[in-house]
């Protein structure tokens, strides 16, 4: 009634043009000689049409407006995007979970624990395909080899992507969630699947806008299982069973059959990739001969502007190979009556049609192709082909370093003798000795250098490389996985989405150790290739480095999905010093030298990493200890990270089992009981120095305390943490001085001119100046200082003084420190110094609060510094 009410006073003051065409003018206004009348009676005088007529955005609106109300055109037509349902209240997110699982055994396996699904067969006529094969379809969309049109760039298919179904030639279509293992070894970690799940079906929860229900196609491989292969691992089985009790993740969770949610969910019809007149999906000017130069597998290795198009092409017969198997898995011998060599020969085509598509799936990269396609002609897993297998049992085998000097055997000139580096590869069993050789013979001969191994055509390094990264992630040899995942420059798909998300919440992104130039800024969202190059250079060349970095990007935009109040006033991310923090952690925790820590924290599992990366995050007090319970590794130490409670002590400590934890435990920690409010710091020191804590020394504290304060100024230093309301308070202390200067660099008052308060580029700018100062714990400290300084904003001062150099109050707080330490009879060995600030470390470990806090000396000092500005009464000290 409303829109036929407007429509009819519309048609009132419309224009009738030519041909009886109703025109809509741009205005409408009152005429020049009664603009007295209209002022003395408002509202009363005819307004007439002026400007141009007719408007041609108003009158295409008036067109669009009479096609809706006469039937013409739906609102879906003009709205595609279904924004005008955006201020209607929504249904909440149902995520539906399809699980498939590889083969009847692991079927069987899942019954037996109550799970009933299908297999991927089972789930005929629809078919599962891996995400990647998606993201190879879409990089053909608008493909056309005779206009030079290289079609859609190569992307990486998120969950929003694959929680569809797609239409494609009359097939339906699903495609299993993201998650490559050969692209990057996050996969190989069932517990880190588990994490990526979680946080898949988190991030579908509050971003899903499209029509239907999202629905996710998550299979069960043989790696899911235990070392037996008869039961499922313990995180996936725990997994499942939440998913089956309908809440996983923060998410809604019904499971089921696929066939099941062909109504409810989402389905999109692919027109591009219907077939032509012909009946054929790829190009007509295909070449044939093409096909000679796919056997190397590197033609996936770039998406330039004229590889895509035959991409798009392999795709597509990759496509028409798969449909033209009707029926996945024939049980049933072929009933044709055709007899003799006939049926032989249909045999052997099926044969060889079946090995061609196996080929072509490979040329793809895709992993698993037994449980993707119509046969069962491979194996999951075939025994190594040119790398001898280690003897070790998985008990017995260390973990060993990754950094081991192999001797390099030369020949009568002194060259190196690669003949006798190979014979070496070939006669050792080592895992590790055989990464080191592979190593050298990358650096010194490349990647594609023929080894000849069996003079049976040989091996390439590469493929030699990537027949050892198979056969050190089916042990879950996580260093050597990272050592192996760098040598071969393997990358993160979704590198440069997680740091796009990153910078999407408004935070900034350092890569590399401080200071500058080595640490790299990333402010702006960068390419996939140019973002690698940034990450490799501020690694100088160490492959681990870079690809942990990699890692952790990975893990901070997940955090920041699920959990951004982890984040809060920090504007910029440090990765490099937050690698070097836990690495100190596991030094500082396991009582290992710097070198072990760096090896421990290598061969951390991917699950393990992020657990650890999480407690540093949350801000709360946390332990590492070497664990007795068995994990996936087999090789890769067991690391618990528990938190701490009130007391300083664990949950075990507090039910009265230390003594049991004490026997289990390979490394004990010795609490030693400290009060900063009774007892200076040095005096602790000198109580505690005749009985140095031993393994065997159990009558030691268990509430220890020393070095908790240090490592606390170590964490939220290296991650930029500062108190609420921090940088407001900085912005009103620059309105009263002339600037401060912070190790020679100033932050002018006039920048308060130029931002407010609330500005995150004022943040920023505040962070990059303390953000010069390499040691975490030390930038800490002069946080404090500038916090104190803070405090005189809110007295009625007009000025505090020119430029104020904050490490010069620190300074003067750390002799303040040492005096009054002194007069307790403390020597100078307790009172030691960092080389690298000349500050107390003793002053580092003490609390903010107390007598002997750190914020008494930072007052002290303050007030010493600018005590010329201040009135006489706020200048006395206790």
């Amino acid at each position: 009634l409303q829109v036929q009410e407007y429509r009819e006073a519309l048609d009132a003051v419309l224009i009738k043009g030519k041909n009886g065409v109703p025109l809509l003018p741009e205005l409408y206004s009152v005429p020049p000689d009664r603009v007295d009348e209209e002022y003395q009676n408002p509202h009363t005088v005819d307004r007439v049409p002026m400007g141009k007529l007719p408007h041609m955005w108003g009158q295409s609106l008036y067109i669009l407006g009479s096609l809706m109300a006469e039937g013409f055109l739906a609102p879906g037509e003009i709205d595609p995007l279904n924004r005008r349902f955006s201020t209607v209240p929504k249904p909440d997110v149902v995520v539906q979970v399809s699980i498939l699982a590889e083969t009847e055994e692991i079927k069987a396996i899942l019954k037996d624990k109550g799970i009933d699904v299908e297999t991927i067969a089972e789930v005929y006529p629809i078919r599962v395909q891996p995400a990647r094969i998606l993201s190879h379809i879409y990089s053909s969309l608008g493909c056309n080899s005779r206009m030079k049109l290289s079609g859609r760039p190569y992307r990486l298919m998120g969950v929003l992507g694959t929680s569809k179904l797609y239409d494609i030639r009359k097939t339906i279509f699903t495609f299993t969630p993201p998650g490559d293992q050969q692209q990057f070894y996050l996969a190989l970690d069932n517990q880190m699947i588990v994490e990526m799940l979680r946080t898949d079906l988190s991030y579908l929860c509050s971003r899903w806008r499209m029509t239907g229900q999202p629905t996710i196609t998550f299979p069960i491989s043989h790696t899911m299982l235990d070392e037996d292969g008869t039961s499922l691992n313990s995180s996936i089985l725990a997994a499942l069973r939440k998913m089956q009790d309908g809440y996983f993740g923060g998410a809604r969770i019904q499971t089921g059959k696929l066939s099941e949610f062909l109504t409810t969910s989402c389905c999109t019809h692919l027109s591009f990739m219907d077939p032509g007149p012909e009946g054929k999906l790829y190009s007509e000017d295909y070449d044939e001969d093409y096909e000679d130069d796919l056997d190397s597998g590197n033609w996936m290795d770039s998406y330039d502007s004229t590889s895509n198009a035959r991409c798009g092409d392999e795709v597509a017969r990759y496509l028409d190979r798969l449909l033209a198997h009707t029926v996945p898995h024939p049980k049933l011998a072929p009933t044709s009556r055709k007899g003799g060599l006939d049926r032989f020969r249909a045999a052997v085509q099926t044969t060889c049609d079946l090995m061609s598509l196996v080929a072509k799936a490979k040329e793809l990269h895709i992993q698993n192709v037994h449980m993707y396609l119509p046969t069962k002609l491979f194996q999951p897993s075939r025994p190594s082909l040119n790398l001898l297998d280690s003897p070790e049992s998985p008990q017995d085998s260390q973990v060993p370093s990754v950094h081991v000097e192999v001797h390099l055997p030369r020949d009568q000139s002194g060259e190196v003798d690669f003949q006798s580096l190979v014979s070496q590869l070939k006669e050792t069993s080592s895992l590790q000795e055989q990464a080191d050789i592979l190593y050298m013979l990358y650096s010194m001969k490349g990647p594609d250098w023929n080894t000849e191994l069996y003079e049976e055509g040989g091996a390439t390094v590469r493929e030699l490389l990537s027949e050892l990264y198979v056969k050190v992630g089916e042990i879950r040899h996580w260093g050597l996985i990272r050592y192996i995942s760098g040598i071969l420059r393997k990358k993160v798909e979704a590198l440069d989405e997680a740091c796009t998300d990153l910078l999407s919440y408004q935070k900034h992104l350092t890569v590399g150790l401080p200071p500058e130039p080595r640490e790299k800024t990333i402010s702006a969202p960068l390419p996939y290739e140019a973002l690698t190059k940034l990450i490799d250079e501020a690694s100088e060349g160490d492959m681990s480095i870079s690809t942990l970095t990699q890692e952790i990007m990975v893990y901070l935009a997940m955090y920041m999905r699920t959990q951004p109040g982890l984040f809060a006033e920090m504007f910029r991310l440090r990765i490099g010093l937050i690698i070097q923090v836990m690495a100190t952690e596991l030094a500082h925790s396991l009582r290992c030298s710097a070198e072990e820590a760096t090896e421990g924290l290598m061969n951390l599992s991917p699950s393990a990493m992020k657990n650890l990366l999480h407690h540093i995050l949350s801000g709360k007090e946390f332990g590492v200890e070497r664990s007795v319970r068995p994990t996936d590794s087999n090789v890769s130490p067991a690391i618990s990270i528990h938190e701490i409670g009130a007391v300083g002590a664990t949950k075990t400590e507090r039910t009265g089992i230390m003594q049991l934890k004490s026997e289990i435990k390979q490394v004990e920690f010795h609490r030693l009981s400290v009060s900063t409010e009774s007892q200076s710091p040095a005096a602790c020191i000198a109580a505690s120095s005749g009985s140095f804590p031993t393994v065997c020394d159990h009558q030691a504290s268990k509430d220890s305390r020393q070095g908790q304060w240090q490592r606390r100024r170590r964490l939220d230093g290296a991650l930029n943490r500062v108190p609420i309301g921090f940088y407001q308070k900085v912005w009103k202390i620059l309105q009263k001085c002339h600037g401060l200067s912070v190790e020679g660099f100033v932050l002018p008052s006039s920048t308060t001119r130029e931002m407010t308060p609330g500005e995150i580029k004022f943040s920023v700018h505040v962070e990059s100046v303390l953000n010069r100062v390499p040691q975490p714990e030390y930038r800490q400290l002069l946080v404090e200082a500038i916090l104190v300084l803070t405090m005189l904003a809110d007295i009625e001062i007009h000025s505090i003084g020119s430029i104020i150099a904050v490490e010069k109050i620190v300074h003067i707080a750390n002799d303040l420190f040492l005096q009054e330490q002194k007069t307790l009879g403390a020597d100078d060995t307790m009172l030691a110094k960092d080389p690298a600030s000349g500050i107390c470390t003793l002053l580092y470990d003490s609390a903010p609060s107390g007598r002997f806090g750190t914020m008494t000396y930072l007052s002290k000092a303050a007030a010493t510094y600018v005590q010329e500005f201040l009135p006489h009464s706020l200048c006395a000290m206790q």
